[in-house]
């Protein structure tokens, strides 16, 4: 499983890009206005850092308005991908823009019919949401398992995000269904770095150490 960083914010993608772990970005308009500039600034410098898919979000509605701005957010660097809607106007613009050899993420999914549609419009990526489905009662991790499983079962090439990732649970969770990215927010992603034990082990190697400096 591939791991994306969920988040506009530089500093946190070029701690994390330092680390080698990050093989992607996405944002959202959400995102984006979080991190107090504006997505012209942002997409370039984010661009910079991490050589993998980046995922900047149309806001228009109509296929018209999502295609321009596509076509102007394509030209700030190789690596970024169009994040459209599951929507009717959305896959719309899917199918021209993939048919230009331009990747699109498709984003909003919550359900497995969505998935499909999106997929054969030519999305590279689809994003279910995870926690939003929590929200509300549904399974997030169980859609992704069944995205997985059909997308293998009819030898679909899109491939699945697992997104709005919560906790480490959804980590887990979504790594074992196979999914074959998550993108995670920098709180999660911090988290995956630390465990009790860990700490524990190295204190005792430097007492370890210590001690034996004393002989």
């Amino acid at each position: 499983m591939k791991i994306f960083m969920d988040t506009a914010n530089v500093d946190e993608i070029r701690e994390f890009a330092d680390m080698g772990i990050v093989y992607g970005v996405t944002t959202n308009p959400s995102l984006i206005a979080k991190s107090g500039r504006s997505q012209a600034d942002v997409i370039p410098e984010i661009c910079s850092l991490i050589p993998g898919p980046v995922s900047a979000e149309v806001i228009s509605l109509d296929c018209a308005g999502m295609l321009e701005e596509a076509h102007k957010l394509v030209k700030i660097a190789e690596n970024v991908v169009i994040k459209i809607p599951c929507t009717a106007e959305g896959l719309k613009a899917v199918k021209v823009l993939s048919s230009e050899g331009i990747r699109v993420n498709v984003t909003l999914i919550f359900s497995l019919p969505q998935a499909l549609l999106a997929a054969r419009a030519g999305a590279a990526y689809v994003s279910p949401f995870v926690g939003r489905l929590d929200d509300i009662g549904e399974d997030g991790v169980q859609l992704v398992a069944d995205i997985v499983d059909v997308f293998r079962n009819f030898d679909i090439k899109t491939e699945v995000i697992a997104a709005s990732i919560r906790s480490l649970g959804h980590v887990n969770a979504v790594m074992l269904a196979g999914c074959d990215i998550a993108t995670i927010p920098t709180k999660v992603l911090r988290a995956m770095l630390v465990h009790p034990l860990t700490d524990k082990g190295i204190e005792k190697f430097l007492a370890d150490y210590r001690d034996s400096q004393k002989r």
